[in-house]
């Protein structure tokens, strides 16, 4: 942290950043997307001195949001109310496991459940009773008791996850049922932790209470499988006084930071549920991304009171900068490369010169941009940001570096629709002809092909619209609610079924293509509901609705009250200890 020198010091600076701003907004700001400029109040910030921003809200995009949701609810509620999923082309639902009653387990009612909390508060009568259908549904048609296997990690995060956000937005008439069913789900997933190692089993039987292991896969979990139900489980305990929940997450963050999850390479190994690993891929992508964000928000979750968490946090991050970040070689774009292993041992020592760098970048990361943002301030947020007097030591490079992981997620929406795809690859420095020839320094793996990989696909992914959402309320800058409602606009062009045709929204199977009907893909992911619609209301939202000082959200969205663990809480569970 800079000293200031004097008062006359403090005072130019504080100027010079002030006019900078207004300056920076007057030149670079699009009046052809109409944004309207956030109006900011200054309150100061003992803890973190600074200025707090209260943003006002941007009503007539926020109302096309909650259009947009509801035309999605609507199809869904007619076609497939109850169901897990629903596909809107052929106008059916489906279900994730093979129940005993053959009905859904409420992945996408109680998925989708707080986003239309949230967004009825406004007053909308529909969305009032399109919530207190789904109330009913959950409280009198809601069994557990009848689900067969279900993934451990995905009915966490979805279901318990959302039962305990719905707990919190709730009043008091319905505030039990959903504490209810959050206890009775958390019971039965218990038994799935129960393994030599304390690391959870992928699958859990929700009706006999017993965990299998992803066979598949040789046994083996993924880190963020097994490290991303800790807000979840942690938030419960709270709730109930019941340290069970705690303890039992707790010491697989005990087991990780003392074994296999060796944050200070950042690998990130397969794990076996008998406490055995090997190497395997180094990623930010698919199973790892949500390990690396849940040692950030559990620091923030329990107030600050974790200390452990946030220096696992920093080992990591300082790890994914030396080893994973990498800049393309024209514009200079900062993207998260992949490490894979020359061959997949048990070895636990990690060296370089056994891995080489896969150019990849999966959109799940594009989650990372806000993440640092959000690391580097601890929530605190600022307009403009007070950068001297951010409260880590690598502060402002996570800053500057979540900013420019958000500049190049947006540069994977540079594509015929607008969207991006599942997995962008980069050039390296020895494709400069390519990249000439393209426009763009990075390509879709089989995108030209007519019939493309999965790589090329939008699955109504939120991951950009949440480091949007982030770097916003923490910045005040209005490029990105510029730059998520252009992803929104892309979405009603692309992906949304018009009425007359029976409504909701599909993925499309490449980017790179304009094709109407023919590129559909004949699904509506939950995540859509609860993650992609909801982070893009809250970014037109006033800054104290689902404040992030006072919030952390899960990695399905789902927002969990920031609490101050009891001394006898915290007393009673492992705090993972550091390999010195």
């Amino acid at each position: 942290m800079a000293p200031v020198r004097g008062l006359k010091s403090y005072v130019k600076l504080a100027f010079g950043l002030f006019c900078g701003y207004i300056v920076w907004g007057w030149l670079f700001g699009s009046s052809d997307d109409d944004i309207s400029r956030p109006k900011t109040i200054g309150r100061y910030d003992r803890a973190f001195g600074s200025r707090k921003p209260t943003f006002t809200r941007d009503e007539k995009r926020r109302e096309a949001i909650v259009d947009a949701f509801k035309h999605a609810w609507r199809a869904y509620e007619r076609d497939a109310f109850g169901d897990d999923e629903y596909h809107p082309i052929t106008n059916k639902g489906s279900n994730f496991t093979g129940n005993i009653g053959g009905a859904g387990i409420g992945y996408m009612i109680i998925d989708a459940l707080d986003t239309m909390m949230i967004m009825k508060q406004n007053g909308d009568k529909e969305l009032g009773e399109m919530y207190q259908r789904a109330h009913n549904w959950i409280e009198h048609t809601l069994d557990f008791s009848l689900g067969g296997q279900v993934n451990t990690f995905e009915t966490t995060i979805r279901l318990l996850g959302g039962l305990l956000a719905a707990y919190h937005l709730a009043d008091r008439r319905h505030a039990p049922t959903y504490l209810s069913h959050a206890v009775d789900l958390a019971d039965r997933l218990l038994p799935s932790f129960e393994t030599p190692s304390g690391l959870p089993l992928t699958d859990s039987n929700l009706h006999t209470r017993q965990g299998r292991g992803d066979m598949p896969n040789g046994g083996l979990a993924s880190t963020a499988e097994v490290t991303t139900l800790q807000l979840e489980f942690k938030y419960l305990s709270h709730l109930t006084g019941n340290p069970i929940y705690w303890t039992t997450v707790a010491k697989v963050d005990s087991y990780g930071e003392c074994t296999a999850l060796n944050s200070s390479n950042a690998h990130s190994p397969g794990h076996e549920n008998n406490g055995r690993f090997r190497s395997s891929d180094v990623r930010l992508g698919s199973r790892g991304d949500s390990y690396y964000e849940y040692l950030l928000k559990q620091y923030i979750q329990t107030n600050f009171t974790e200390p452990p968490y946030r220096e696992m946090y920093e080992d990591a991050m300082n790890s994914i900068h030396e080893l994973l970040f990498k800049r393309t070689p024209i514009q200079n774009l900062l993207y998260t490369a992949e490490l894979e292993p020359n061959s997949y041992t048990r070895s636990t020592e990690f060296d370089m010169r056994t891995w080489h760098v896969s150019p990849k970048q999966d959109h799940l990361v594009c989650f990372l941009g806000g993440s640092l943002m959000l690391g580097a301030t601890e929530a605190w947020a600022s307009v403009p940001p007070v950068l001297y007097n951010l409260p880590r030591a690598n502060a402002r490079r996570d800053w500057d570096n979540g900013k420019a992981l958000i500049e190049t997620c947006m540069e994977t929406h540079n594509t015929a629709t607008g969207l991006s795809p599942e997995i962008a690859v980069f050039y390296d420095k020895e494709k400069r002809a390519e990249v000439k020839e393209s426009g763009r320094e990075w390509y879709i793996k089989g995108g030209n092909s007519e019939h493309p990989l999965l790589d090329a696909r939008y699955i109504l992914r939120p991951e950009t619209v949440e480091s949007l959402f982030i770097a916003f309320r923490l910045s005040g800058d209005p490029i990105y609610r510029m730059y998520g409602w252009r992803i929104f606009q892309a979405i009603e062009k692309h992906c949304k079924i018009p009425e007359s045709q029976g409504g909701g929204y599909v993925s499309i199977r490449n980017v790179d293509r304009v094709e109407g009907e023919k590129g559909w893909v004949d699904n509506m992911e939950t995540f859509f509901l609860a993650e992609t619609l909801k982070y893009l209301y809250l970014l037109f939202s006033e800054s104290d609705v689902i404040p992030l000082r006072k919030y952390v959200f899960n990695t399905e969205a789902h927002p969990l009250p920031v609490f101050t663990p009891t001394k006898a809480l915290l007393e009673s569970v492992i705090i993972p200890r550091r390999e010195k």
